[in-house]
């Protein structure tokens, strides 16, 4: 101690030592803020690869048997596999490989790569086996783009925007959506094959012979080598149509353009998107996980400013689903709450000191911040709605050092010391004890940072890992740079009387503080420790009691509270094979209820504004489902930003719900928000087993379970009737007359679902030369009976007299987990009226052991926010495990006692109670962040204690009695402690009042800290004393140690 004193005699007394220190640290920090990069939450990805698969024409039993079987036998070896999770769908299959966290994402992708390339049976149809790492991508806005062109010209048109775009130092992610691959489409009518004697394949043969560019060697001349290059490659229809492809009996030669109907169009009719009723290109822009979001709007706003002015008439740009607002709103939220904040702090402590001793107490916020964002550039850290929050709490706690050595330097003022004496005297005497609770606040966040588990836990670790940084910063600057600033501070007024410091709101602050110590606390304190078991078994009932809130359901449960955003969803799905112009017409429907929804509605919003600002349709898309096609759609209402529009989203949706009636056939409509960060549903179930039909039988009573309770919407399961089936065998004897499996297979293959010919660039993109019968010819049953084969030798047959046709339906996806096939059901709860994780809670006791029992081969698993509230809370509770014992070996190393340490750690369960009800007086569920709240709250009440059992232990030493002397410790520590939870409230203040939608996830977090604070304030000034004594009489504290302080 002797040596920091020193070191606090030389800091004090050196004119510019601290300063430069101050400014070292702010010069870092400076250099430092403006590359962190800005983003809503922070990473939460999982380290996994994906492997995809692309098998045309497949069912999805067939990719399921040929690809996702062989690809799982394939990795099996691999080590570090958390979870194999596949999907067969019709023509394609995925297969998502997630790794131990922990090990190298390059060596297990290299051998996951490695084990699928060695696969040399898939079917010889695959065409593309892509294996990739997935990386995080966030949406930051989309771009719509309408204007009087055609859809080809109008994708052009977009290519060459999103060309211009990624030139952009800050776009590196740009995606053009409402469109699908270019082709030229070939088709011939079946009576035209028929009258040449020509099939699919010759014609493909001859397309694909006529249609080369090849390099063909070089000429190695005396001058120079040449190469030599074939070119006879055909990019236009005109080249196309007039390529020769047989010649009639008289020698007349028959071109393709007589005999078939060439088209440059779009592969997949359903593929398209419209923006306020009108065809668009649509324009996603992301960003990677190291690319800050608000930096690319900026950008790209640049970017449209500039091309409005140059574009060609008609054509309109219009940002949508602009992401990067809610990322900026969100910041500025927390930065006004953070200033707010600052303000308050720097009220509350000019109630207790002078104006420049409480400046620079306070300065060593912005100076500890600095340093802080220094760190966390280097750290990888990004400024988010979670470090944010970080700081915010920090705003108070990083006063509580500083406080407590200011406050102590003021007390040796006091007794007349002059100010470099009282400055270096009140900072050694609690610099042990400061250390001490930084120690203990520091295992609490250590542990917390290093055991949050699951994705819910990847976003929250931030937090504590914020606060460690800053905690660790700010105890430098408490020890190195605020002492000499107050001591230089207080020596402008050393030859002022006490009087004169003081103006006379402070005096009568100060009288008054006197006074609640001396008459309200003293002799509260004096008669809870005079009947001290009868006081503390009163708080043992009221902690108990409030308990019961939350095991008796009052206090409810839940993951994350409900934040509105400014996007809804209507996700459509309907059976596969489900024609376009049906899902169009139902669409339609759907529009025509939102239009009519926003008249209503809008007339009640702010300033007579729409509460809609634009309907986009995505045909082919629907997240909820998986799946794409001609039965899928998605239409997304851009609203009034949620600050400013009235009515709640549940509002909203129960109007357009209401308008749109009932649409036949669909097996669901979902309404909601697209998601934005971790949580999971509130509702799902995975059912893992072997045979499809009992896993659907179980998911449909499991789905028949959920709707008995009141609230629950959205339910169905991702095991859906595929696309009608027409399974084609062959007949006995078939083999006689010429034909086998392959034979007949790739006749029906190349004619019905149609066969690549050759792929031909032209300009960047690349076409597709394809050809297939007519649609009239391919769309009929008979014409499929009736369609003839060509034998080996030439003869033509029709197909029924060699193979047999029947009927059947399958799957439209088959998911696998692990190498078992699942079925998952999901659904929503309205919270308004019923709380998930009770739902979940009750059906787990009640329903799933008899599902269980009538099903044995199925293993049920929940999923979802269950799931990732138990990941999370296990964390949580390992963490909050670790801190205590962690801080139990401090604090009974430091005390030289087992027994002492209980008296301090006993404020942590306590402080709960304020917890619960102030959940209670906000009409608040229990979440997350409330949980968050609570455990971070244990490593800050500890430190009051800790302070106060060693001015216990030190008036003990000084020959008082243990009630004495604890009476006297909590008059003595009422001033530091009141102080120091009064400038941590303060802190956190504006964000617990903050109305702001954005503001509700955290809210909760603020809640737990500040009304817990409140509690454990009251709790360590009267329960402390009442412990120590208790223990006292039963000897089992030091009384003669007069060390430990």
């Amino acid at each position: 101690m002797n040596v920091f004193k020193q070191v606090i005699s030389y800091m004090c007394d050196h004119p510019t030592a601290a300063n430069l220190l101050m400014l070292l640290f702010l010069a870092l920090g400076a250099i430092s803020v403006t590359d962190l990069k800005r983003e809503t939450f922070p990473d939460f990805s999982v380290n996994a690869v994906e492997i995809l698969v692309t098998y045309p024409g497949a069912t999805a039993d067939d990719v399921e048997t040929s690809i996702c079987r062989r690809i799982e036998d394939a990795i099996d070896s691999v080590s570090n596999i958390v979870e194999v999770k596949s999907t067969a769908m019709e023509n394609r299959a995925s297969v998502m490989v997630e790794m131990v966290e922990g090990n190298d994402i390059i060596e297990f992708f290299n051998d996951i790569k490695t084990q699928v390339e060695a696969i040399n049976d898939f079917p010889n149809e695959v065409e593309d086996v892509i294996v990739k790492r997935i990386n995080r991508i966030d949406p930051v806005v989309s771009v719509a783009i309408t204007g009087p062109m055609s859809p080809l010209h109008l994708k052009l048109y977009c290519e060459d925007l999103k060309d211009r775009l990624k030139h952009l130092n800050r776009v590196s992610q740009v995606e053009i959506l409402g469109f699908s691959d270019h082709e030229f489409l070939i088709e011939i009518p079946f009576y035209n094959m028929m009258r040449l004697g020509l099939s699919v394949s010759d014609i493909e043969g001859a397309v694909a012979a006529q249609n080369i560019d090849l390099p063909a060697g070089s000429l190695e001349t005396r001058d120079s080598d040449i190469l030599i290059r074939f070119s006879e490659e055909r990019k236009t229809l005109y080249d196309l149509e007039n390529l020769i492809v047989a010649s009639s009996q008289t020698g007349v030669e028959i071109r393709l353009g007589d005999i078939a109907s060439v088209t440059d169009r779009f592969m997949d009719d359903e593929d398209k998107i419209l923006f306020d009723g009108k065809r668009a290109g649509l324009l996603q822009i992301n960003k990677t996980k190291s690319e800050d979001a608000l930096r690319i709007m900026d950008a790209v706003t640049r970017f449209l400013e500039e091309e409005e002015a140059r574009a060609p008439a008609g054509i309109s740009f219009t940002t949508t689903q602009n992401v990067s607002k809610i990322v900026r709103d969100r910041l500025q939220m927390l930065l006004k709450n953070a200033v707010a904040g600052l303000i308050l702090v720097f009220i509350a402590m000019l109630l207790f000191f002078p104006f420049g001793f409480s400046f620079w107490v306070v300065m060593g916020l912005p100076v500890s911040f600095f340093l802080t964002f220094f760190f966390m550039k280097h750290l990888g850290l990004s400024i988010n709605m979670l470090s944010m929050v970080g700081l915010l709490i920090g705003l108070g706690l990083l006063m509580d050092d500083a406080i407590v050595i200011a406050e102590n330097i003021a007390v040796h003022l006091e007794k007349g010391k002059n100010t470099f004496s009282a400055t270096v005297d009140g900072v050694s005497e609690v610099a042990a004890g400061v250390f001490s609770s930084f120690l203990t606040t520091l295992f609490i966040f250590g542990a917390l940072a290093l055991s949050m588990a699951g994705d819910i836990g990847k976003v929250l670790y931030v937090i504590p890992v914020i606060l460690i940084l800053t905690l660790s910063v700010s105890l430098v600057e408490a020890f190195f740079i605020l002492p000499n600033h107050l001591s230089h501070s207080l020596s402008k007024h050393e030859n002022k009387s006490k009087e004169n410091q003081k103006n006379r709101f402070r005096q009568k602050m100060e009288a008054g503080i006197n006074w609640v110590r001396e008459k309200l606390l003293g002799p509260v304190v004096d008669t809870a420790v005079n009947f001290r078991y009868l006081f503390v078994g009163l708080i043992v009932f009221a902690f108990m009691a409030s308990i019961s809130m939350i095991a008796g359901g009052y206090l409810k449960i839940r993951a994350f509270p409900d934040i509105e955003g400014d996007v809804l969803q209507a996700r459509i799905l309907f059976p596969q094979g489900t024609p376009l112009e049906r899902t169009e017409h139902y669409v339609d429907q759907m529009v025509d209820a939102a239009q009519k929804m926003n008249g209503r509605l809008s007339l009640s919003q702010p300033a007579g504004a729409d509460l809609v600002d634009h309907i986009s349709v995505l045909y082919n898309t629907n997240a909820d489902a998986g799946e794409t096609g001609s039965h899928v759609a998605t239409i997304s209402l851009d609203l009034l930003n949620a600050e400013n529009r009235s009515g709640t989203m549940d509002d909203i949706i129960s109007q357009w719900r209401s308008l749109a009636g009932d649409i036949p056939d669909a097996i669901a409509i979902a309404f909601k928000e697209p998601t934005i960060g971790p949580g999971g549903l509130p509702i799902e179930i995975r059912l893992t087993g072997n045979s499809l039909s009992e896993l659907k039988l179980a998911s449909t009573q499991l789905i028949n379970w959920f709707y008995s309770y009141e609230g629950v919407f959205d339910l169905y399961d991702d095991l859906r009737p595929g696309k009608p089936e027409i399974q084609v065998k062959l007949k006995k004897g078939a083999k006689i007359r010429g034909f086998d499996a392959r034979t007949v297979s790739k006749q029906l293959r190349a004619a019905f679902y149609g066969t690549t010919a050759s792929e031909i660039i032209v300009g960047d993109e690349s076409y597709e030369v394809n050809l297939r019968m007519t649609g009239d010819d391919r769309n009929s049953i008979s014409h499929l009976e009736n369609f003839y084969l060509m034998s080996g030798t030439g003869e033509r047959v029709p197909l029924s007299t060699v193979a047999s046709i029947t009927h059947s339906r399958g799957y439209a996806g088959i998911k696998r987990v692990n190498a078992g096939r699942t079925v998952t059901v999901t659904g929503d709860v309205d919270t308004r009226v019923a709380n998930a994780a009770d739902i979940i809670k009750d059906t787990k006791n009640r329903f799933l052991p008899k599902l269980k029992k009538q099903f044995p081969g199925i293993t049920i698993g929940l999923e979802g926010q269950a799931k990732e509230m138990k990941a999370s809370m296990g964390g949580m509770v390992k963490a909050f495990g670790i801190g205590i014992f962690g801080v139990f070996c401090l604090l009974s190393f430091q005390f030289r006692s087992y027994q002492e340490p209980l008296v301090i750690m006993a404020i942590i369960p306590f402080a709960l109670i304020g917890v619960i009800w102030g959940h209670i007086f906000m009409g608040l569920d229990i979440c997350m962040p409330s949980i968050l709240g609570f455990v971070s709250l244990a490593g800050i009440v500890v430190n009051d204690s800790i302070l106060l059992v060693s001015f216990i232990k030190l008036n003990t030493a000084r020959g008082k009695s243990v009630e004495e002397a604890g009476k006297m410790a909590s008059r003595e520590r009422f001033r530091a402690v009141l102080l120091t939870s009064v400038t941590t409230i303060a802190g956190l203040m504006p964000l617990l009042s903050e109305k702001s939608m954005q503001a509700q996830i955290l809210i909760p977090l603020a809640c737990s800290i500040v009304f817990g604070l409140l509690m454990s304030t009251i709790l360590v000034l009267l329960v402390v004393p009442c412990l120590y004594t208790i223990l006292a009489d039963f000897n089992l504290v030091r009384l003669t140690d007069d060390n430990s302080h």
